[in-house]
């Protein structure tokens, strides 16, 4: 039985290795990450979106995230949702983040 807990907390470890390439910030301070569902299976589900539609690496970045969770030993297959609902802002930032970012 998989202990979805601590597998949760090595998914988010791997999400803040994803960066924005535009932003130096990591895509889970970002607030783009809006769901992590793991199964009995060990399936990892995760509902992401992007700064905007038009943003460059719309094409790329659920893929990269999808190859570093799957990257997780005990993680049996990965499944990203990108989503445009609700709209991602700056309200989705974490203190951190925005403190990077200069907005505090």
């Amino acid at each position: 039985m998989v202990d979805r807990e601590k597998l949760e907390q090595a998914v988010i470890s791997v999400l803040k290795t994803c960066f924005d390439p535009e932003i130096p910030v990591d895509i889970w301070e970002l607030g783009l990450i809006y769901g992590i569902k793991i199964d009995e299976g060990s399936n990892v589900y995760i509902k992401m979106t992007l700064t905007s539609p038009a943003c460059p690496v719309a094409g790329s970045l659920p893929g990269d995230v999808k190859d570093k969770v799957k990257s997780i030993k005990e993680v049996k297959d990965v499944y990203v949702d990108l989503v445009w609902d609700p709209p991602w802002n700056m309200d989705k930032m974490t203190e951190e983040a925005k403190l990077q970012l200069g907005f505090l």
